[in-house]
């Protein structure tokens, strides 16, 4: 099968800009304006291509009609528990969007109390449920609600006990982190000023009073990009602000409201600290300082500690990764990973005695939620062989065990996979660790079809996830390898750090070593292997498809980062300098350069069949860098008759938060669509 479809004319320019002495050309720079109506021209056009070359893959209805089999899974996105109530972001069977619902804990699979369903009043059910805090009693939640993808959260007030929301409404509150008073008459909130994408600020809310009148309680920012989030101590007295600078460094400041004084615990230093209250007077949580892996420790505040060295470490480093921990009763209870697999871990509080609760299986933990005044700890807990669901923690004293709440899938309704982890060596000998997905009943050959999908950044962990996609790939006979790269956090801060800045190659290198190994041990083969990824994994797929354009036959690059001359001129992207490097300083912009995949992009090159996906409401990642990069593959590849440079951006969504099933059922049905014509199958 062909395209059959015509090329779009797109006009190209010659814009050079001389950047610390070098040379670099940008001939789709008119393609970054978004709004210009040229560009959205273009893009009709474009989407019009993709939509006849997709629509003639004969596979593709029956790629959606699975896909819509598994997406209608009831799952869980989210968990919080206030005594016997169950607070959940949940989507039933069939529902296009997540709901905030109140259960009772003592009879999960009883009375669901609708609080919110964000879809109801939209056409097109991209209205979605960003984040939630229930106060302390449980009588209110703030919310977070977003339209069309763009995560710019509107805080809204839900009162659990019937639904009502309270008049007060507070914009730009992206990602907040909300710390209710102790009695409920108002919370601490971070929110960003107006029409900025930066210094996002920690403000103090009383209940029925203007937000514009709301004090700011916190704005130092040693960088714009500073990320602030909070917790306030069970009688209300100390406010802790965990301040993130970057992805591998976060100080700790502590408001003593008694007095008005503030405390910095730790900063200037590059460790990643997660620190949550105990109790009125005890912090406990995770640091990375002197640990890379992680070391749990507990920071008395009676008297309050001038830094770091007067930390308790209560359970040292291992060889396990360790997560936050959630306080419960007179313990706690955190997650603890090997090569990407989560245990969780029930200890003592002073880390005297530690055991893992049993029977969760090969799986990510996405969450844990406690009560620590009630004794309770959920974990929300999924596989690639289940949907999320909230299991409940028991048994303290005793041997710890784990049992499922709500809701529970039925296994007939999944397919019978298997997994394995195994090794591989990166092109420099490092072992990398990889996750291999397909059914029981396959042994995979040089005849499977397969999909290679990894990430490499940002501490980012590549766990046993759930996935509608792999679900429906697997079950048609395909083989679904993950790989845990470089740059990831699968072997702590250390793995990060050999990933990041001037060793990002590092991950481009791992990458292009899972697929040699696929194709070396005869679970795959060139023409039947395919590559996908997205977000800063778009950045991975743009620079495997231009280092190793004979890696794959096709290639599926999402929401993708592809410019890193330009990018933190747009949207968040400023924020990602820590990671990458900033093209402003010389020696980071020869990093950025060496790699950029729009600039290293050749004429006549014969690459991989190429399937772009984007969205006009991507608050995190500009849709510009799709645009530019289709573009210069569709001038640039050779053969494009049988291996096509497509490009689809979707309206009303963003990076991926918030998309209703409807949207991620269309486009994953393209996805397979594509590597289904491309790799030769027939369903």
């Amino acid at each position: 099968m062909t395209t059959g479809h015509e090329r779009v004319d797109t006009p190209r320019h010659d814009v050079v800009d001389v950047l610390h002495g070098v040379e670099v050309r940008d001939p789709y720079r008119w393609l970054e304006d978004g709004d210009d109506a040229a560009v959205q021209r273009w893009v009709t056009q474009q989407n019009a291509c993709s939509r006849t070359a997709l629509d003639a893959v004969p596979s593709r209805s029956a790629w959606h009609a699975r896909l819509i089999e598994y997406m209608n899974l009831p799952v869980v996105q989210a968990v919080r528990v206030r005594g016997d109530r169950l607070f959940l972001l949940e989507r039933g069977a069939g529902e296009q969007q997540a709901s905030l619902v109140v259960r009772s804990l003592t009879d999960p699979g009883g009375r669901r109390a609708l609080l919110i369903d964000p879809a109801a009043d939209a056409h097109d059910a991209a209205v979605a449920i960003d984040w939630f805090f229930p106060s302390t009693d449980g009588e209110l939640v703030a919310v977070g609600i977003s339209e069309g993808g763009t995560e710019n959260s509107v805080l809204r007030l839900v009162c659990s006990g019937d639904g009502s929301l309270l008049a007060d409404e507070i914009p730009n509150c992206r990602a907040a982190s909300v710390a209710w008073e102790p009695d409920g008459s108002g919370f601490f909130y971070t929110r960003y000023p107006e029409g900025d994408e930066y210094h996002r600020t920690v403000h103090h809310h009383t209940l029925g009073r203007p937000f514009a009148d709301d004090p700011i309680v916190w704005a130092e920012h040693s960088t714009p990009q500073v990320w602030p989030e909070i917790e306030l101590s069970p009688d209300g007295r100390y406010l802790l602000v965990d301040a993130m600078i970057g992805w591998s460094r976060s100080d700790q400041h502590l408001l003593d409201r008694s007095t008005g004084q503030w405390h910095t615990l730790i900063s200037d230093v590059d460790a990643s600290n997660h620190l949550v209250f105990a109790s009125e007077r005890r912090l406990i949580g995770a640091t990375t300082l002197d640990a890379p892996k992680g070391r749990i420790v507990a920071v008395d505040l009676d008297p309050i500690p001038t830094g770091p060295g007067d930390w308790i470490t209560i359970v040292p480093e291992r060889d396990l990764v360790v997560g936050t921990p959630r306080p419960v009763g007179d313990g706690f209870v955190v997650t603890a990973s090997r090569n990407g697999v989560d245990a969780v871990e029930w200890w003592s509080g002073d880390g005297g005695s530690g055991s893992v609760v049993p029977g969760l299986g090969v799986c990510s933990v996405a969450q844990l939620a406690s009560d620590r005044s009630a004794g309770t700890a959920l974990a929300l807990v999924g596989g690639f062989d289940a949907p999320f669901s909230v299991w409940r923690l028991d048994d303290p004293t005793g041997t710890p065990h784990a049992a499922p709440l709500h809701p529970v899938v039925d296994r007939d309704l999944v397919p019978d996979l298997t997994v394995s982890h195994i090794e591989y060596p990166s092109s420099d000998g490092t072992a990398v660790g990889m996750f291999l997905v397909h059914r029981r009943d396959i042994e995979p050959d040089d005849r499977t079809p397969a999909i290679l999908n990894g990430y490499g950044g940002f501490a980012i962990t590549e766990t046993p996830t759930w996935s509608a996609t792999i679900a429906a790939w697997c079950a048609a006979g395909g083989l679904y390898a993950i790989a845990g790269l470089r740059g990831g956090f699968e072997h702590g801060e250390a793995w990060h750090q050999a990933g990041k800045r001037a060793d990002k190659q590092n991950v481009f290198d791992d990458f292009h070593s899972a697929a040699d190994w696929l194709v070396a041990t005869g679970r795959t083969s060139r023409p039947r292997l395919a590559i996908a990824g997205g977000s800063n994994g778009g950045l991975l797929m743009g620079a495997a498809l231009t280092q190793r354009p004979d890696l794959c036959r096709a290639v599926w690059c999402a929401v993708p980062l592809l410019d890193m001359i330009r990018f933190p001129r747009f949207r968040i992207a400023k924020l990602w300098t820590d990671e990458y490097g900033d093209p402003e300083v010389a020696d980071e912009f020869s990093w950025l350069l060496a790699y950029s995949p729009y600039h290293h992009v050749r004429e006549g090159q014969h690459y991989p069949a190429i399937l772009l996906t984007t969205a006009e409401g991507d608050t995190r990642v500009d849709p510009l860098h799709a645009r530019k990069m289709a573009a210069m593959l569709q001038w640039a590849a050779a053969d494009q008759h049988e291996r096509p440079v497509l490009l689809h951006q979707e309206g009303r969504a963003g990076h991926g938060a918030g998309k209703p099933v409807g949207k991620r059922a269309a486009e994953q049905a393209d996805v397979l669509a594509f590597f289904a014509w491309q790799l030769g199958i027939e369903l």
